[in-house]
């Protein structure tokens, strides 16, 4: 990956976790739908979020960027709080959040990754542009690249979303679900780019539901079912006990690393 996706900014301290959410409850309703938790994530780190359906994920990566309010506790990134650190940040929302009938094209999409570092009164630079052509390149949607978004199948949509992310030249990178509905060509087109996102010690959070893959995938997972039940390196952390805490005892075995 080229070096002008590279963030000019590094971590204060080498001990300081790039996301740390301290005693965090959010309640719609007055209903909790996240209690309590406490969680790290290092720097440099592949982490998935796993849990069933309501766990809370998604609401712990809006909580995390400020979308949705706090009952209580914190969350801070690289030691400070989110809005200090915002343009730190990329997100990749889930691809249903998304109104795909705009018009637009891939290209646009992509160039809007840049509007956080400049605003919506600056115009793209010729080298912003340039950038956006490169970042289509990376995810292999170059020949897409003029295409409206609603004419894009949702593995080439979750790629469009991908570039976009990279323009914003963030250190840290949460996904919502980025491999679902997605086609096996871009499944592993992603994880790819995770990974060297990770050789250039970002920090990547992604939301997760294939328990088949935590293993491969993720160096750290954390699982969730309002509260957090575990977290830590995926070898330790993803176990039978521990997936039968997180589901409720109503999981189908499945075959975990020996």
């Amino acid at each position: 990956m080229s070096d002008q996706f590279r963030s000019a900014d590094s971590p204060l301290d080498a001990q300081t976790p790039a996301i740390r959410v301290s005693d965090l409850t959010v309640a719609y309703d007055d209903t909790p739908v996240l209690w309590d938790i406490d969680l790290d994530v290092p720097e440099g780190v592949i982490m998935g979020i796993i849990g069933p359906n309501g766990a809370g994920k998604s609401t712990l990566i809006k909580a995390i960027l400020d979308i949705v309010p706090i009952a209580a506790g914190s969350v801070q990134v690289f030691g400070s709080p989110f809005r200090r650190n915002r343009k730190r940040v990329g997100y990749i929302p889930q691809r249903t959040s998304v109104d795909w009938d705009f018009p637009t094209t891939v290209f646009d999409v992509v160039l809007m990754g840049c509007y956080g570092r400049l605003g919506w009164i600056r115009r793209p630079s010729r080298s912003d542009r340039d950038a956006a052509m490169e970042a289509i390149d990376t995810v292999g949607m170059t020949e897409y690249a003029s295409r409206q978004i609603g004419e894009l199948s949702g593995g080439q949509q979750q790629r469009t979303f991908l570039a976009r992310a990279l323009m914003q030249r963030s250190d840290i990178y949460l996904m919502d679900e980025p491999f679902q509905g997605v086609d096996a060509l871009t499944e592993k087109a992603i994880v790819l780019l995770l990974r060297d996102l990770k050789h250039q010690r970002k920090t990547v959070v992604v939301v997760h539901h294939d328990l088949q893959t935590v293993e491969h995938y993720f160096d750290r997972i954390a699982l969730l079912n309002v509260r957090k039940i575990a977290d830590g390196p995926s070898r330790e952390v993803f176990t039978e006990e521990n997936l039968k805490r997180t589901y409720g005892g109503q999981l189908t075995p499945i075959q975990t690393a020996s």
